[in-house]
């Protein structure tokens, strides 16, 4: 660990550097700018609330908020999107730097790092807004908002991992990252987050729950929809995707060392 954290350390102006570039990057020649980071949450918290609280009238089983179900979808939606663009960038992320990979000298350990940060920075906008609407509207869960960190942190560990992997194999299998992002769709859709799990039959829920964001956002569900703390069982599945992340990042660093040196050559 602490040498994978030294050269970290040594290189922060460079990512810090590389964070503040590629956030200007996405809105270069925009006249609005860094704006839309703004605009964009509200007019997903927006679009969420008005066509489904008011004019679908969609309603949660158990809950008698009308925003019961436009708070179950933002807190899904929301939080998969970190996860998405973490493993959607990462699978990405040595091709996308070829050049500077050939020609600058720096610890390639870097590259998932800046795009981890990039993805916080962008998540932290969109949560913040999120969990304004939850203030303004009279829905913040309280004392138990606070597990959502180690939730998150249990969500990192997993992305980072996969993304990790999955990068370096796209390197070498191109298509790997083609069908990643296709396979990335369907994930969404087996996970419940448009939809409550209690509406599928038993079968469905029993394959469910061997997907390992199954309980991450059911967590988040639990925390901002039902403001209370996750339940026992949720913790106990949390703890199979923290191990799943551990192993994924174990191999993945294994990867990285052993084949640093031909993902360059490859590119």
């Amino acid at each position: 660990m602490l040498n994978i954290l030294r050269p970290i350390w040594a290189y922060r102006g460079f990512v810090l550097g590389s964070v503040q570039r590629e956030f200007q990057s996405k809105y270069r020649n925009s006249l609005l700018g860094a704006t839309w980071t703004v605009i964009n949450p509200l007019a997903m918290i927006f679009v969420y609330t008005v066509i489904f609280s008011q004019v679908m009238k969609v309603r949660l089983s158990g809950l008698e908020s009308s925003l019961a179900y436009s708070i179950y979808l933002c807190s899904g939606v929301i939080t998969w999107g970190l996860f998405a663009e973490i493993t959607g960038r990462a699978q990405s992320m040595f091709i996308e730097n070829a050049n500077m990979l050939k020609k600058l000298s720096f610890p390639r350990i870097i590259l998932p790092l800046v795009t981890v940060i990039n993805a916080l920075i962008n998540f932290s906008i969109i949560f913040g807004f999120f969990l304004l609407f939850l203030i303004v509207s009279g829905n913040f869960p309280g004392w138990p908002v606070l597990a959502f960190l180690p939730v998150m942190l249990v969500q990192l560990l997993f992305a980072v991992g996969l993304g990790m992997v999955i990068g370096i194999m796209n390197v070498f299998f191109r298509d790997i990252g083609q069908f990643f992002g296709i396979f990335l769709q369907f994930w969404f859709w087996l996970t419940p987050i448009v939809y409550p799990v209690s509406i599928l039959p038993y079968q469905a829920k029993v394959i469910m729950s061997f997907n390992p964001m199954y309980p991450v956002i059911t967590a988040y569900q639990q925390i901002f929809v039902h403001q209370t703390w996750p339940q026992w069982l949720q913790w106990r599945a949390l703890t199979y995707t923290m191990i799943a992340g551990m192993l994924l990042c174990w191999l993945g660093f294994k990867m990285f060392r052993r084949h640093s040196g031909e993902m360059v050559d490859e590119l």
